[in-house]
């Protein structure tokens, strides 16, 4: 019996984790680090919420994601252009190109801030060899080995695990503020949720999570789209709900610990103006001891060398798609030559910002309300293409995922709404 049609009995767990544990994991990068300890120092326990909010949104939405991937043998923007106006599909993913490049500056970064921290050296440097490793692991390194490199480096996330048990926390305070949380009305405190929705639900993560499928289908002898393969659903269904639920509540899990560590050290010691992940870092030495400064800021690099390859490689999935040119890191370089121009141009440019007078937070900020905004219109029409049985055949959507797929998306038009009401007062 062959992988296709084998009983999930037969695999081990950690065989069933593949793209949703690699998305997870992708969602809390440098950026989202950055974020996560910015709204834990200035507004304390009255954040840390947020993180067991996002969770079921997240599941629902990354699971409809993952089937439309397996189950259609598509990426999304290869969906789009099947069943959707052009115009709607190239400005989806022209917006995602563009934000993904600004992530991705972000990322590389505070990845070369990071190591400046532990090592000493010129932070410029350290992004050009970043990205430049990220490079060419995406181009030289056959998918299926590329693949585990990937799903490895999530064990990076660890670390801010580890950090808060270095140190002191009130954990019966913590229990009861999460629960029972000071909510506000305020601008500045709806901004910090508007922000924490907008780095967790974030639209490269649909893009990426949806093509994985695809190219683990494919790289794997027997297995087809599940359309053309319907005995095949059984297994692959309920590896995709574990891989999703372990990866999304792995990422909120660590998004949580993130915020606990700013509000646990910087924000009871009065500091609440942090604005990168590296400034983070450095403000938790004098707070939390050299230990714990060394996981976190060793967390930065772990994390940017798994983030940085999946945004640009989501950028390169929907601008592929959108054209129908070859697509795929399990592809060689000449076989696939748009996408791998994409990934190229996105890391290179992404590197290249941090080489000019953008101020990479202000940049981010404006990624994020890109984020923000296309994550609706991409979000609607997941849906509506996840219950079409021309698209989807007999593994229509559920209607418990349809409810939390609503959910999320009307979540994240509540966010938008938020987020533009707050400029204007």
């Amino acid at each position: 019996m062959n992988k296709a049609t084998a009983s999930p009995k037969k695999q081990s767990f950690w065989a069933k984790l593949g793209p949703g544990l690699v998305t997870g994991a992708a969602d809390d990068d440098p950026s989202g680090i950055a974020t996560y300890s910015q709204v834990g120092a200035k507004f304390g326990y009255a954040i840390l919420w947020t993180a067991f909010f996002t969770f079921p949104l997240m599941v629902g939405i990354q699971t409809i994601s993952a089937r439309i991937g397996r189950v259609t043998g598509q990426g999304l923007a290869a969906n789009i252009r099947r069943h959707y106006p052009p115009w709607l599909l190239y400005g989806i993913v022209l917006l995602l190109l563009i934000a993904n490049t600004v992530n991705i500056a972000a990322d590389i970064g505070a990845m070369g801030a990071a190591l400046k921290l532990l090592i000493g050296g010129p932070a410029h440097w350290y992004a050009i060899g970043f990205g430049m490793l990220s490079l060419g692991l995406q181009i030289f390194v056959p998918f299926p080995r590329y693949a585990p490199i990937l799903k490895a480096l999530t064990f990076a996330l660890l670390a801010y695990v580890a950090t808060i048990f270095v140190v002191k926390v009130p954990w019966s305070e913590v229990l009861y503020q999460t629960v029972m949380p000071s909510l506000s009305i305020k601008a500045d405190y709806l901004l910090a949720v508007v922000a924490v929705f907008g780095t967790t639900i974030s639209p490269y993560l649909f893009f990426w999570q949806a093509s994985q499928e695809v190219e683990d289908q494919r790289a794997a002898p027997g297995e087809e789209p599940l359309v053309d393969a319907p005995e095949q659903a059984t297994a692959e269904l309920q590896r995709i709900n574990i891989d999703t639920y372990v990866g999304m509540g792995f990422s909120n899990l660590v998004a949580f610990f993130i915020m606990l560590t700013a509000v646990v050290t910087l924000h009871l010691h009065g500091i609440s103006d942090i604005q990168t992940s590296a400034q983070a870092a450095e403000a938790l030495r004098p707070l939390a001891g050299d230990f714990a400064f060394v996981l976190f800021t060793a967390g930065i690099v772990g994390t940017g060398l798994l983030a940085v390859p999946i945004l640009a490689g989501s950028a390169a999935y929907g601008i592929a798609e959108a054209f129908n040119w070859h697509i795929g890191l399990g592809l060689e370089l000449l076989q696939a030559r748009g996408f791998y121009t994409i990934v190229i141009v996105a890391t290179v440019l992404g590197v290249a910002l941090n080489f000019t007078p953008v101020d990479p937070i202000k940049a981010l900020f404006w990624s994020a309300v890109i984020n923000g905004v296309i994550s609706v219109p991409i979000m609607i029409v997941m849906l509506l293409i996840a219950v079409r049985e021309d698209v989807m055949g007999e593994f229509v959507i559920s209607r418990w995922l349809r409810i939390f797929g609503w959910l999320a998306t009307a979540s994240m038009t509540i966010v938008v709404l938020a987020m533009f009401a707050t400029w204007l007062q």
